[in-house]
């Protein structure tokens, strides 16, 4: 039989249809230290992260610029760490710190040019060492530089310690808007270090501590009462009171990404974004003088008001919210408030959704719930009740 034969016998039907349907299952594992003094030649904490020494791996340090400046010496201390167990250290990167350097194209385009000069392969290392933007950024990069370079976290912030710096998502903003380019990638590993917390702002302490109550409300009213009763202290940024806080929202965070059935986000459902529909916009309209947190906690504030409008949180637990976040220090006020467009902010985060808006809100503390629509009019309101509450 000839060849021609062998088609023509074999020949496609048009009409019928033919289907694979695949179907693999990838299992996913991190750690998650806590720890002081990371590059001290005694701590082999972050050195045990290393499991192919035997491949001759490289690592890239890149480094919050407000990082570097606080720790003069840190550069050295990495050198000198990494030296001792025979991995060999590329040029460390400095990066502007902040909101900004997500909005910044040149970032990726620097960290992929050290990448290619350096040629840092799949089995080498970026160890990243910054705020939550920066580790959010610097993880884009590391994502998508080769489908994937070993990136170890170091977030040197309280959110980037209880919530930013733990997970698995990456992301840049694009066009003013807050991480629209982005990836699901897990890290390699995360080293809390808290004696990266000593030489913050009393800003930057504050503004972590708003993601510990967001996952408190809609995870654990014990937490919540934990925070509340502990507010003087961490008002003070007290260090047990910190390091507690820390450590029970990031495991809260942590316990969400592996137990919620959605770790990659492909449903409409976002519990751990409570309060972040309005956040995202405020930080915008701020031109990124908020923080982050200072956002959030604004957004934490609306949403529980407008939970207890709504007929679902009880006043006086809307009350205690409030007073927890006012006792704590956040401005709640921010000029960017006035400027917040409700439908259009909730338009914007319905398409980051994914097309279909969902948004928790409170039904108790430690309870969330979502729901597919807001009463633009009643979060109006909500608001103007905020700014009445506060005066």
């Amino acid at each position: 039989m000839t060849k021609a034969n062998v088609y023509s016998h074999a020949a496609f039907d048009p009409h019928t249809a033919f289907h694979i349907q695949q179907k693999f299952t990838v299992s996913f594992d991190y750690p998650v230290i806590f720890t002081r003094d990371a590059f001290s030649p005694d701590n082999q904490g972050l050195a045990k992260l290393i499991d192919n020494l035997d491949e001759q791996p490289k690592i890239l340090p890149v480094i919050d610029s407000e990082v570097d400046k606080c720790h003069p010496l840190l550069t050295e201390q990495i050198e000198s760490y990494f030296d001792s167990i025979d991995i060999e250290v590329l040029p460390y990167i400095v990066i502007d710190g902040g909101e900004a350097c997500k909005n910044d194209p040149q970032l990726t385009d620097t960290i992929y040019a050290a990448v290619e000069e350096h040629a840092i392969d799949r089995h080498s290392y970026i160890l990243v060492i910054g705020g939550g933007a920066v580790v959010d950024a610097v993880g884009y990069a590391a994502a998508t530089a080769h489908r994937g370079i070993r990136l170890i976290r170091m977030p040197s912030t309280v959110l980037g310690q209880n919530d930013a710096g733990v997970g698995v998502k990456n992301a840049i903003n694009y066009h003013k808007r807050k991480n629209y380019l982005g990836t699901f990638v897990p890290p390699h590993a995360v080293v809390n270090d808290f004696s990266l917390l000593q030489t913050l702002s009393v800003r930057d302490k504050r503004a972590g501590i708003a993601e510990a109550i967001k996952v408190a409300l809609i995870k654990d009213s014990h937490f919540f009462d934990e925070l509340y009763q502990q507010r003087n202290a961490l008002a003070l940024f007290e260090n047990s009171a910190m390091e507690n806080m820390i450590i029970k929202g990031a495991k809260w965070h942590l316990n969400h990404i592996a137990t919620n059935g959605d770790p990659f986000e492909y449903g409409s459902a976002r519990p751990l974004d409570f309060g972040h529909w309005s956040a995202h916009k405020l930080e915008e309209l701020s031109n990124s003088d908020l923080r982050h947190g200072e956002a959030v906690a604004i957004g934490i504030a609306m949403d529980s008001i407008y939970s207890h409008k709504a007929g679902h949180l009880a006043e006086q637990d809307m009350r205690k919210i409030l007073d927890l976040l006012i006792e704590l220090g956040f401005d709640l006020q921010h000029p960017a408030l006035a400027k917040l467009n409700v439908e259009q902010a909730l338009n914007e985060f319905k398409e980051h959704l994914g097309g279909r808006l969902c948004i928790t809100l409170l039904s108790e503390l430690g309870t969330g719930f979502e729901v597919n629509t807001i009463d633009s009019q009643m979060m109006c309101e909500s608001i103007a009740y905020l700014t009445d509450y506060i005066t």
